[in-house]
């Protein structure tokens, strides 16, 4: 007793969603035409080669300076007690303590 499996994209609708998508049709826009989901329609371009993933938006950009590590290891140079529980305060709060020391 063989079952046959059923077929979520027929060739023709494979066909369809990635002439689509090639096409600059938006994944949400072809899902929702087709009464599938997104994840579903995502996962179809992909076997089939066609889908780009969009670019990830970059983090902002750091504030490049003294590490935490290095900002401890001056005020350790400038106050006469240990600096080890200050690895908790934020590098804003090192460096006002080092400028509140040199003064």
């Amino acid at each position: 007793m063989a079952t046959q499996k059923s077929v979520n994209y027929t060739a023709e609708l494979t066909a369809s969603i990635v002439d689509q998508y090639t096409n600059g049709e938006a994944v949400e826009t072809i899902a929702e035409a087709i009464g599938k989901s997104v994840r579903s329609v995502r996962s179809k371009l992909v076997r089939e080669g066609v889908y780009v993933a969009a670019e990830k938006p970059k983090g902002a950009a750091r504030e490049m300076g003294p590490t935490k590590k290095e900002l401890l290891i001056e005020l350790e140079s400038l106050v006469p007690y240990p600096v080890d529980g200050f690895m908790g305060a934020t590098k804003e709060a090192i460096s006002a303590l080092i400028s509140h020391a040199k003064n």
